[in-house]
């Protein structure tokens, strides 16, 4: 019988042969290596998504050992107990959500199109200078732009973007099943760090308001509520992590699989329109983020097995977004897949808040790189895979300038 087991070597390069064999043999799976729900299926994860008011997404009242080992991780962590639109249910989600809804509005998002097109048309410009002739499009491109984005929208000036996307990276590491010393350590200065510089920029922003949304942010207001300071300082780690990693593997995966399906990257070229829909298709087809929580406030039952009070549920987003019960052909890059109708900004009111950001980064990443290079491919031992379960890119991907 399949089993899940994410500590494989084989499971980490390609995870979607286990997905399938789960899905066939036992999408709605126990999983004894994390003592955990783990669940497949397409619909089974869209369920649990939308059933907000069953499946939580704090881990306050679970139990088992996943819930023990992240609630531990929260509570030493600095402002880890402060509620957030990601780990929070209503009343609070929906306080939370509404004054954050007041900075992301579709018309903010829209109005950054220009100065994202520079910043993307300025970093493939050092293309050209490449060593080697090798254009490491990871670190030169798909990890710079939304970094770039991401600290401008905070107001961090140009030369802290550093130490930002060093931040950022120590964080994203916690999102694996179980972390070691180490790497809680390094999340913890990081978050000590970014805590101390961030409150320096949330006081310069009540003092002197800006044009960024961290200015938005502190100044959001809906029926006499506000953002406390910890609040702001909570969501600017999540924004950090959420806007910047998520990202920078949305565009290392479907550069990836464009290399790999050199057909697509023609057709895009000739169909320009289409990159909207091919991003839709590269976050179904490769997601970057593979996975997400809940925890089972009562006894329920999801495909046919009975999930009990405090248990913990990891819902396989990526395997969901390859379920052939959903998507014809799902191992199949299709860049105008129509209906597509993927799990990976998740689904009910925790739809994930960037997703206009997101896409808009994606779509004017991808014009820019098909437009830079007339032929897509990576050099001889160019490619390596990055990530943890939970966000899946890539850490080098060096294309033949």
């Amino acid at each position: 019988m399949a089993v899940f087991n994410p500590f494989l070597p084989s499971y980490q390069a390609n995870p979607y042969p286990a997905y399938a064999a789960l899905r066939a043999e036992d999408p709605v799976h126990f999983s004894a290596a994390i003592q955990a729900w783990v669940l497949t299926a397409y619909e089974d994860c869209e369920r649990v998504l939308r059933d907000h008011e069953t499946f939580s997404s704090s881990s306050d009242t679970a139990s088992g050992q996943l819930a023990t080992v992240l609630q531990q991780q929260r509570r030493e962590f600095p402002l880890g107990e402060v509620p957030t639109v990601l780990n929070s249910d209503p009343p609070v989600h929906t306080r939370l959500r509404t004054l954050l809804n007041r900075a992301f509005t579709p018309r903010t998002i829209e109005g950054l199109r220009p100065h994202i097109e520079e910043i993307a048309s300025s970093l493939l410009a050092d293309a050209d200078r490449a060593p080697g002739g090798r254009f490491d499009a990871v670190t030169g491109f798909a990890q710079a732009l939304p970094i770039i984005v991401i600290a401008e929208l905070l107001g961090v000036p140009a030369s802290d973007r550093d130490r930002f996307k060093e931040w950022s990276t120590a964080i994203a590491n916690t999102t694996n099943v179980l972390n070691t010393p180490d790497v809680l350590a390094n999340a913890r200065r990081a978050t000590v760090e970014l805590i101390a510089y961030m409150d320096e920029v949330v006081a310069e922003r009540r003092a002197a308001p800006g044009a960024d949304i961290m200015t938005a942010l502190v100044q959001a207001e809906q029926d006499g509520e506000r953002l406390s300071h910890d609040e702001l300082l909570a969501f600017s780690i999540l924004l950090l992590l959420a806007g910047h990693e998520t990202t920078t593997n949305l565009i290392g995966n479907g550069l990836l699989a464009l290399t790999e399906h050199p057909d697509a990257a023609a057709r895009l070229r000739a169909q320009p329109e289409l990159v909207p829909s091919a991003v839709e298709e590269f976050l179904r087809y490769d997601s970057s983020v593979q996975g997400a929580v809940r925890f089972a406030r009562a006894t329920a039952e999801v495909g046919g097995r009975t999930i009990e009070a405090g248990s913990t549920l990891l819902l396989l987003l990526g395997s969901a977004n390859r379920d052939p019960a959903q998507f014809p052909e799902p191992d199949v890059l299709d860049v105008a897949r129509s209906p597509n109708r993927h799990l990976s900004f998740g689904r009910g009111i925790h739809f994930c808040l960037g997703a206009p950001l997101a896409r808009l980064e994606g779509d004017i990443a991808f014009k820019a790189l098909l437009d830079r290079f007339p032929e897509l491919r990576v050099a001889a031992g160019g490619a390596e895979r990055a990530g943890t379960l939970v966000l899946r890119g890539m850490g080098r991907l060096e294309l033949e300038v």
